[in-house]
């Protein structure tokens, strides 16, 4: 068991074997629709900040999870911490936040949640996570940008 962390012993699901539909890490252009699946495959991978498996991997994150509305620009991520008191959720919707900054284009909105009643702060989760003003403050702390850089590196694990 290691020390330390919140969730020592998750459980852990195999990836889904498809092949990405997007070329990674090449960003969508504004004239290109976009669907679920085109987030997905950009997302499924980030390493979860406490463990060496993916958000996919640990149920954290799935297709169902996505919704987009290409016509007004939106994006929806809703995802599922692995425990009630994580305490990396707002981590997790950090590095998802910085993700989707990269591979879509600037007028797309994209709002991030904790799935309802997955976490026990779920109100000041999803405050924090969709407020710009705390995400450019978060992002500036340099020992958090380094664990949110980790996550998103394509380093195979």
């Amino acid at each position: 068991m290691t020390v330390g962390l919140c969730n020592a012993n998750p459980v852990v699901h195999a990836k889904k074997d498809r092949i990405a539909r997007t070329e990674q890490p090449h960003p969508v252009d504004s004239s290109s629709a976009v669907d679920p699946l085109d987030v997905y495959d950009y997302v499924r991978d980030i390493r979860d900040p406490e463990h060496p498996y993916s958000l996919e991997q640990l149920s954290v994150l799935s297709e169902e999870s996505i919704t987009v509305d290409d016509n007004l620009g939106r994006i929806l991520i809703t995802f599922t911490p692995t425990i009630q008191h994580c305490s990396m959720a707002t981590v997790i919707g950090l590095c998802l936040r910085v993700k989707l900054k990269h591979c879509f284009p600037p007028h797309y909105k994209i709002d991030i949640k904790v799935s309802p009643g997955s976490h026990a702060n779920e109100e000041s989760v999803n405050k924090q996570l969709n407020d710009k003003e705390r995400v450019a403050a978060a992002l500036e702390n340099p020992n958090l940008r380094q664990l949110v850089d980790e996550c998103l590196s394509s380093d195979e694990f």
